[in-house]
């Protein structure tokens, strides 16, 4: 690990607030990846939301009707040109087959409740939450009295440990009770009141509160258990509350189950908390010790000086008013690694749509697995950001899915291999939705495929690459194999097909109403990209070279993209359909961003259809992008080179979808114009992938990997004058620190290999002077580049002298 670069400029990591949240999308989220907590930080009536990763609402799930026999027709429609008629077309095969389902859906846990008596107007209050340790803090002055709560969820004990503390002994009354998550948030989309099929039970002991729930649907129960401890003081059971009074301190130690009987799991979660230790500090210490380990593998600082110390309330101002700080460019940055590590942990649930926090019974799109865009940008940052043990549990997820994920294909297309839904749930990966889009889109499981790869690319874990990216890449190999069918040119055809979400213009009926297409360039991309990672990963092991050469005529009959009239790479590759810009969606970027396909080097040509493509997305379409698609587009604009566009995007987000937590919403939450306008019950969704798709925008900023090329700020803002960045990865086992100051025109990179090998480094400017410690030499790609020579597990350090 490259330590040096980063000395002597030690911050803070973390937020502060001056105000408590009233809702639970505005509360502070600690999290271990498989419990969750979000800690509101009222005063008198403190509540605290506990989420379980697992407590799901079971799905609704008939037999997958066969379909197969209807491809020949819906193609032939397609082919006539009958778009409307076939968008609808296996979507009215599958009612009239009775196919009536609904997904799962991530449900909330309990409220533990606090009521504390106050002699005072409170003074000096403040909410606090801790990137580095994953600690929550609620800190105010009653008279002469300072109170302190303080939580975290344990990653070494799997335990949610509360403290209350008072500089004063017995300072500390309180009544707790464990309860049934607010009903006031059981509401529809339409904020309608639901009606929940569902009990609720509460016991109070001197020791413990309990509380479970059962569903009438199924039968299944989960619940709670909290172990209290007090210093000093009496206690006493009153009701459903368990009293504390005059007492010097207060532990509370929690534990959540979501699955199996209550009687036998609240005796075994009574009996494990007992064996914890009854000291909140010594718990703390060797939860903080390997969750600060996780968390500062990457830090980034961009030496702004001031707003460090600024509430997030500030920090917000200032941005809502059209200057946002570096300040709070560098909480977000922490806040995406921070939640990602917090809801993401081997051996669990990958991070749904909110990642393992939820105050919902009817969460937008059920707070799913979404297959087209979320689920794979609350992963970007994982493996650049160092944290490639996050990526574990995505790989375990979609693994589970692959006999759910055949059936699909041999039930939709008659086809072998893997079709993956657009969204699932843990316990199903079957297509469960009946809208076009959802019914057409193919694309999903070659986009799953490329993160397997890029673990290999990231880590060189070469028994992954064999017994878990190849046999899954082979899964997408089979099902192209059967779906493609070429046409009278020799170049296949990808019939039926989606582009996610978006409708095709045209003059044909259903233009910009159907979902349904021929040929979306994201099928081709992602195939293309699929096929290729394929056969370089057996060429690397050695692996069926008779299919290395099937896989490489596939690749040759992917037709060519296509390039509309403005100069921008065309979203179908279809005579008859035209780009639609108005909208949130660029799947058909996906050759340049998430793919590896096109750069400035390899393609130019198509490098620069990208750029007019995204460039429409965001002057023709702002009023139709989302919290999501603004991180997205800002990653889309670093792999372009603009980091000015790029930290454009990102600050459009900060004025509009960004709360006071500094969660993320799908769109505009004040309802000011920015985005487009979608409310879930009373409000914009909150939604965690666009928290994470930005701090992959800012990695995406300062450097960029290849296999075989490096780019040192390949998309740094003109505002990010000086910064130093430590821990980044790159494809290829190389680790990356770099600090620069381009006021002064010079930079110092330094590069850690965990293998010998030759790298192309691209400068962010013409180089006046360079030093190097290792072999160097001239590129052929011109005078900004330079190939280095990586000795294995040897610093390898490039001082920079730029031309002003």
């Amino acid at each position: 690990m490259i330590e040096h670069q980063l000395e002597g400029s030690k911050r803070a990591h973390g937020m502060k607030l001056r105000k408590p949240a009233t809702k639970w999308q505005d509360a502070l989220p600690s999290g271990n990846g498989t419990m969750g907590a979000m800690v509101y930080g009222s005063i008198q009536e403190e509540t605290i939301l506990l989420n379980h990763e697992e407590h799901w609402e079971g799905s609704v799930t008939k037999p997958l009707p066969d379909l197969s026999g209807y491809l020949p027709e819906v193609r032939r429609l397609l082919a006539e040109g009958k778009f409307k008629e076939a968008n609808t077309f296996y979507p009215d095969r599958l009612r009239e087959a009775g196919y009536i389902v609904q997904t799962g859906r991530f449900q909330p846990g309990f409220d533990l409740k606090l009521r504390t008596e106050t002699q005072y107007a409170f003074r000096d209050y403040i909410r606090e939450l801790d990137f580095e340790t994953g600690q929550v803090s609620v800190r105010w002055k009653d008279g002469q009295i300072h109170y302190d709560r303080r939580l975290f969820v344990s990653r070494t004990d799997d335990v949610v440990a509360l403290v209350v503390r008072a500089d004063r002994k017995g300072a500390i009354s309180l009544e707790l009770e464990l309860l049934p998550h607010d009903l006031q948030d059981a509401t529809d989309k339409k904020g309608h009141p639901l009606d929940l099929p569902l009990s609720f039970e509460q016991t109070v002991e001197e020791d413990f509160l309990i509380a479970t729930g059962k569903r009438e649907k199924d039968g299944s129960e989960f619940g709670a258990v909290a172990r209290i401890v007090s210093v000093g003081g009496s206690r006493e059971v009153k009701e459903d509350k368990l009293v504390i009074a005059e007492a010097d301190e207060v532990i509370i130690l929690t534990r959540l189950f979501a699955q199996g009987e209550s009687a036998s799991q609240t005796q075994r979660l009574k009996e494990e908390l007992l064996q914890l230790p009854a000291d909140y500090n010594a718990l703390f210490v060797g939860h903080q010790a390997e969750h600060r380990k996780l968390f500062l593998r990457t830090e980034l600082d961009l030496d702004m000086g001031s707003g460090r110390d600024s509430v997030n309330e500030q920090l917000l101002l200032d941005a809502y008013n059209g200057d946002v700080p570096a300040a709070l460019m560098e909480r977000m940055f922490d806040y995406g690694r921070y939640l990602l590590l917090s809801s993401s942990r081997p051996g669990g649930l990958p991070a749904n749509l909110q990642g393992v926090w939820n105050g919902s019974y009817a969460p937008p799109w059920s707070s799913a697995f979404f297959n087209n865009e979320n689920i794979q940008m609350n992963y970007w940052q994982a493996l650049p950001g160092n944290m490639p043990e996050t990526m574990l549990p995505f790989f375990d997820f979609f693994e589970s899915l692959v006999p759910d994920m055949r059936q699909n294909a041999q039930a939709f297309y008659g086809c072998r291999g893997i079709l993956a839904p657009l969204f699932a749930s843990p316990d199903s990966g079957l297509k469960k939705n009946l809208q076009p889009h959802v019914v057409y889109w193919s694309a999903g499981a070659g986009w799953l495929a490329q993160h397997f790869y890029d673990y290999w690319l990231f880590t060189g874990d070469r028994d992954f690459l064999q017994n878990r990216a190849v046999p899954f890449m082979k899964e997408c190999a089979m099902f192209y194999e059967d779906f493609f069918f070429e046409g009278e040119d020799g170049y296949y055809i990808s019939s039926p097909s989606n582009s996610p979400e978006n409708w095709a213009g045209g003059h044909f009926e259903g233009a910009l109403k159907v979902a349904v297409c021929v040929n979306a360039t994201m099928d081709f991309a992602v195939a293309k990209e699929v096929l290729a990672n394929l056969c370089a990963a057996c060429n690397e092991l050695g692996l069926e070279p008779d299919s290395v050469q099937k896989w490489e005529r596939m690749i040759r009959k992917i037709p060519p993209y296509e390039v509309n009239e403005d100069g921008a790479i065309r979203e179908w590759m279809h005579p008859d359909l035209q780009d639609n810009y108005h909208h949130r969606h660029q799947s058909h970027i996906y050759p340049l961003f998430p793919g590896l396909e096109v750069t400035e080097e390899t393609q130019p040509e198509w490098f620069e259809a990208c750029r007019v493509a995204v460039e429409k997305r965001l002057v023709i379409g702002l009023k139709e992008q989302t919290g999501w698609s603004l991180s997205h587009m800002a990653n889309i604009y670093a792999r372009l080179g603009d980091g000015d566009r790029a930290l454009e995007c990102l600050e459009i987000s900060s004025r509009s979808c960004v709360g006071d937590n500094l969660l993320t919403y799908h769109n505009d939450w004040r309802s000011q114009g920015i985005t487009m306008k979608a409310m879930w019950g009373h409000s914009a969704p909150y939604q965690i992938e666009a928290n994470m798709g930005w701090t992959a925008a800012m990695l995406e900023m300062l450097v960029f990997s290849s296999p075989g090329m490096i780019k040192l700020l390949p998309a740094l803002p003109r505002p990010w004058t000086r910064g130093r960045i430590k821990g980044v990865m790159a494809r290829g086992e190389v680790e990356v620190a770099i600090e620069w100051d381009m006021e002064a025109a010079q930079a110092t990179a330094t590069l850690l290999s965990r293998r010998d090998q030759w790298i192309t480094i691209k400068f962010p400017r013409a180089i006046r002077q360079l030093s190097c410690t290792g072999e160097c030499r001239d590129s052929s790609y011109g005078p900004l580049y330079r190939e280095v020579h990586a000795a294995e597990d040897q610093e390898l350090i490039l001082d920079m002298a730029f031309i002003s």
